[in-house]
C-alpha cells in the first residue's frame, strides 16, 4: 500500500513540478523586462540563488552536525550535474525536436559573455586553489561569502540599454515586487515538489530491492539538482537560453561561494571552527574543472549542439561510474 501511495506522490510532484517551473519562468521573464534586467543577469542571481536553496539547506545542516564533507561533496558534484546533465539533455531535446543540430547559444551580449566567463572562472579555479593549499578554514569561507556579495551586487547593475529596451508603464514597475515574489513562490513550489518526488523515488527504489548506496549517488545526488534540471530545460524549450546559461553558471558560481563559504564559515561561529582537508575532493574537482573547461571552450566557438551535448553526457556517464566505484584506477 505503500509503494502505490509513493507512486501517486510521484506522479502528483511530476506535474507540480512541471507547473511550477513555467510559473517560475514566466515570472522571471517579467524581472526581466520591468527591472530592464538582462535575462542572463535574471538568472545568474534570481534563479541561481533560488534553485540553489537545496544545497544552501544541506550547508547549514550539515554545519550544524558537524558533517560539512557532506555539503563540499554535494556542491562539486550538483556542479557537474548542472552542466553535464541539463545541458547535455537540453541540446539533444531541442535537436530532436528541430530535426536537426541546433545550436542553444543565444547571441549574448559582450558584458553577459563576460559574466559568464567569470562564473566559470570562479567554478573552477576557487576548487582548484583549495586543493592545492590543502586546507580551507573559516578564513577561506569568509573570503568566499564576500565574492559572493560583491559579485552578486556587481550583476545587479547590468541593465539593457536604453534604445535595445521596451518602454515598462509605471503600473508594470510597481509590480516589480510582485514577479519576484511570485518566481521565487515558483521556486519553492518546484524545490518542495522535487523533495516529495525524491523521497517518494527512495521508497520505490526500496522496495525493488535496489542497494541504498545506489540510491544515495543516482537519486539523491540528482535530487538536489532536479530544480536546475526542469527548470532549464523548461527554459531551453521554450525558447529562453539566456535565462537557462545565467542559472546553470549562476548556480555554480553561487554553490562554490555563498554555499561552500557558509559551510566553511558557519562553524566558528558555533564555537567549533573546522579545517577542510580538501584533497579528499581531488577527483571531484577534476570533473569539474573539465566540465567546466569543456562548457568554456563550447560557449568561446559559439556551438553547442547535440555533438557537444553527447560529450557532456559522456562525461556524466564517467562521473557516475566513477562515483558507484564502476570504474576504478588500478593500484
Amino acid at each position: 500500500m505503500d509503494v502505490i501511495v509513493n507512486i501517486l506522490i510521484i506522479l502528483v510532484s511530476l506535474i507540480i513540478l512541471d507547473q511550477a517551473s513555467h510559473w517560475t519562468i514566466t515570472n522571471a521573464i517579467k524581472v526581466s523586462d520591468v527591472a530592464q534586467l538582462r535575462r542572463t543577469a535574471v538568472g545568474f542571481s534570481l534563479l541561481a540563488f533560488s534553485t540553489s536553496l537545496p544545497e544552501l539547506s544541506v550547508a547549514f545542516i550539515a554545519a550544524f552536525t558537524g558533517e560539512a564533507p557532506i555539503s563540499v561533496g554535494n556542491v562539486l558534484g550538483s556542479n557537474i550535474v548542472n552542466i553535464c546533465l541539463v545541458v547535455g539533455l537540453a541540446t539533444l531535446i531541442v535537436s530532436i525536436r528541430h530535426l536537426r543540430a541546433v545550436s542553444v547559444i543565444p547571441s549574448f551580449a559582450r558584458e553577459e559573455l563576460g559574466s559568464l566567463y567569470f562564473g566559470l572562472f570562479v567554478s573552477s579555479i576557487i576548487p582548484l586553489a583549495l586543493v592545492y593549499i590543502v586546507e580551507a578554514s573559516w578564513v577561506v569561507g569568509l573570503i568566499l561569502i564576500l565574492i559572493f556579495a560583491f559579485y552578486t551586487y556587481q550583476m545587479s547593475k547590468i541593465r539593457i540599454p536604453p534604445e535595445e529596451g521596451k518602454g515598462v508603464s509605471e503600473d508594470e514597475k510597481r509590480k516589480l515586487k510582485r514577479y519576484i515574489f511570485l518566481t521565487f513562490l515558483g521556486v519553492v513550489g518546484v524545490i518542495l515538489s522535487a523533495y516529495f518526488l525524491v523521497e517518494s523515488a527512495v521508497v520505490v527504489a526500496e522496495f525493488a530491492g535496489i542497494p541504498r548506496t545506489l540510491i544515495g549517488a543516482t537519486i539523491i545526488a540528482l535530487g538536489t539538482s532536479l530544480p536546475e534540471l526542469t527548470l532549464d530545460l523548461k527554459a531551453f524549450l521554450k525558447g529562453y537560453q539566456a535565462l537557462a546559461f545565467g542559472d546553470i553558471i549562476g548556480s555554480s558560481f553561487v554553490n562554490i561561494t555563498l554555499i561552500l563559504g557558509i559551510t566553511l564559515f558557519v562553524p566558528v561561529l558555533l564555537g567549533s571552527p573546522l579545517t577542510m582537508n580538501m584533497l579528499v575532493f581531488r577527483d571531484l574537482v577534476i570533473f569539474s574543472l573539465i566540465t567546466n573547461l569543456f562548457f568554456w571552450y563550447f560557449l568561446s566557438m559559439g556551438r553547442l549542439s547535440w555533438k557537444e551535448g553527447a560529450i557532456f553526457l559522456f562525461i556524466y556517464f564517467l562521473f557516475l561510474a566513477s562515483t558507484l566505484g564502476v570504474i576504478q584506477p588500478h593500484q
